[in-house]
């Protein structure tokens, strides 16, 4: 990862300023994170973002599983689903990646 980019990140690799995002970046962090975006990522992310704006919060697991579902189906609204895109917290890792604060009750 490049100096420039980290100096946009805090101390756990999110954004300090969420107008700072861009795909390139979300594309750079996710190469750091060692996930290939594809076209599912990006649906996630996006529904992601749109959360965000309408409740000015990143959601914990529950709240995104019920997000996604409602935007995209139960099917890719399935925690296993979303573990298979977003290893380890997909919550957590799919925020960084929007360019959204960790949110709240993540650890």
């Amino acid at each position: 990862m490049t100096t420039e980019i980290r100096a946009l990140l805090d101390d756990e690799g999110y954004l300090l300023q969420l107008e700072d995002w861009s795909e390139a970046l979300a594309c750079a962090l996710a190469e750091d994170k060692g996930v290939q975006l594809t076209d599912e990522h990006w649906e996630i992310i996006w529904v992601l973002r749109d959360f965000y704006h309408r409740y000015q919060h990143s959601p914990a697991m529950r709240p995104l599983c019920k997000a996604i579902s409602r935007e995209l189906g139960p099917d890719k609204g399935r925690s296993i689903h979303l573990m298979k895109l977003f290893p380890g917290s997909p919550a957590k890792l799919a925020a960084c990646l929007a360019g959204l604060p960790k949110p709240d009750n993540c650890l």
